[in-house]
């Protein structure tokens, strides 16, 4: 049960410091050049106003876009081997949305689902995160039909909602109850404010366990190649989306010495699939466009019992074609 306070808008700059003192970085919205993106705060002032979402999601906090898993150096026959360690800053992840907050409970299941993945859990460790409740949303959000909503309190250590005069803030884990014996006097008792009166109105748009039962029965349906005609297959949906997990193993390397990592990757892309023997199993766009449906809505679900998309939007406002997310999916829900 979540436990709930009032903190006051110039409380905030006190937390801020608190959080400082006790070594931890934060990261915050910020407006640079016309976008809103995570980047490391000192005080609240510094943190986007009024801002809708951040462009990039925040699972870099986690799952980095390139990461070195380990080294190694050649003289003669002896080859030197290390295991790259990970390295986890102490970081507080500060108004991001309930849908990003929600997201990190994806990423746990793929990271953790066989063997626990070292440097996925180090830095999962060291993050808490204090979301913010969305009071606006746009044509792109759809949270409400992916089991969230504007004030969902799933993967926030701590959510603040905005009220008169400041938040209401829910401390919701351990993570939460640990910030707030920083500066326990900044939580006062709870006003009684109206969390659901500022909330913003998302409606649902469609069932999703309704259509994740319908996709068996329609994965040959020509729903996927009129759907996939605009896709160009660049790939931005699944880099600025908050539980997409793909990603590539490379080695770059001399005669002398090499590295081993792991990047971000896209099913959407033709080279993800193809073979050594030049066959692609998925080898047109269509094929692709049905694998990132499925994969969230039918192969999430099987595997983990969970849901691979959040409803954030974030792949429809970055899409260069156009391509509505919600849209796609009603449609895909309709069909015969």
């Amino acid at each position: 049960m979540a436990e709930r306070y009032t903190l006051t808008s110039e409380a905030l700059a006190t937390l801020f410091e608190a959080l400082a003192k006790d070594g931890r970085r934060i990261l915050a919205p910020t407006d640079t050049d016309g976008r809103t993106e995570l980047n490391p705060v000192t005080s609240p002032g510094q943190v986007a106003q009024n801002y809708l979402q951040t462009i990039l999601s925040a699972k870099e906090t986690v799952f980095p876009k390139v990461e070195r898993l380990l080294s190694y150096t050649i003289q003669g026959s002896q080859v030197d081997l290390k295991d790259a360690q990970p390295k986890a800053l102490p970081t507080v992840l500060f108004g991001v949305r309930p849908c990003e907050a929600a997201a990190f409970r994806a990423l746990d299941a793929v990271f953790n689902w066989d063997t626990r993945d070292k440097f996925f859990n180090a830095r999962l460790e060291q993050l808490a995160v204090i979301g913010v409740s969305c009071t606006r949303a746009d044509e792109a959000c759809f949270c409400t039909s992916s089991g969230g909503g504007p004030g969902d309190t799933q993967g926030s250590d701590i959510l603040l909602t905005p009220v008169a005069g400041g938040y209401l803030a829910e401390v919701l884990t351990p993570k939460g109850e640990a910030i707030k014996a920083l500066a326990p006097q900044l939580f006062q008792a709870d006003s009684g404010a109206d969390k659901e009166a500022v909330l913003a109105k998302v409606e649902k748009a469609f069932d999703r366990e309704a259509l994740t039962a319908k996709l068996p029965g329609i994965f040959d349906n020509p729903v996927w190649k009129s759907q996939s005609l605009r896709c160009i297959g660049c790939g931005a949906c699944a880099f600025v989306c908050p539980t997409c997990v793909c990603f590539d193993i490379q080695e770059e390397a001399d005669p002398k010495k090499g590295e081993r990592l792991r990047l971000w990757d896209s099913c959407g892309f033709s080279l993800f699939t193809l073979h050594a023997s030049g066959h692609n199993p998925r080898e047109v766009q269509s094929a692709r466009w049905r694998q990132r449906i499925y994969h969230k809505f039918a192969y999430y679900p099987e595997r983990y019992q969970q849901y691979g998309c959040v409803g954030c939007g974030k792949c429809t406002r970055a899409c260069p074609a156009d391509m509505n997310l919600k849209e796609h999916l009603v449609e895909a829900a309709q069909a015969q």
